[in-house]
């Protein structure tokens, strides 16, 4: 019995649209984790790209649960001496609630080169409007677990 590993010409993407609007984060990321690396394909192959395109919308709606609001810290760091900041999740959804989603997937994807390879292919938007009509994107329900 031979392994079948996936070629690249064998791989056949799709679009995908995902409304995050009651969605709790880490759920959510997980799913399209799943979605963007391929796992739900039979021809997934760990080492290849196999993966789908996404596009979620309503990422200003995500909940979470606990007291995350206020006690969960987002860090970036200026490169400079003293240059680190930090952001509350609270303040992040406000202003910029695209990257609360994206840095919830794309921490679940693998790290190097395949990893940022995947993660191009994760588009998030704020509101319910997304500029890729002309893939024909399917929706996606993903059901919330209790």
């Amino acid at each position: 019995m031979k392994t079948y590993v996936a070629k690249p010409s064998d791989i056949e993407r799709k679009w995908y649209v995902i409304d995050a609007t009651d969605h709790t984060l880490g759920r959510l990321a997980s799913e399209v984790a799943n979605i963007l690396r391929g796992k739900k394909k039979p021809i997934y192959t760990p080492s290849v790209d196999t993966g789908d395109y996404v596009i979620i919308v309503n990422a200003e709606k995500i909940k979470v649960t606990g007291k995350k609001l206020d006690q969960k810290i987002y860090y970036r760091h200026s490169d400079y001496v003293g240059g680190m900041k930090e952001t509350t999740l609270k303040r992040m959804l406000e202003t910029k609630p695209e990257r609360v989603l994206e840095h919830a997937v794309i921490g679940m994807l693998p790290k190097g080169r395949l990893g940022r390879q995947m993660a191009t292919k994760l588009h998030i938007y704020a509101g319910p409007e997304h500029k890729h009509e002309a893939q024909k994107p399917e929706v996606l329900e993903i059901k919330e677990r209790a």
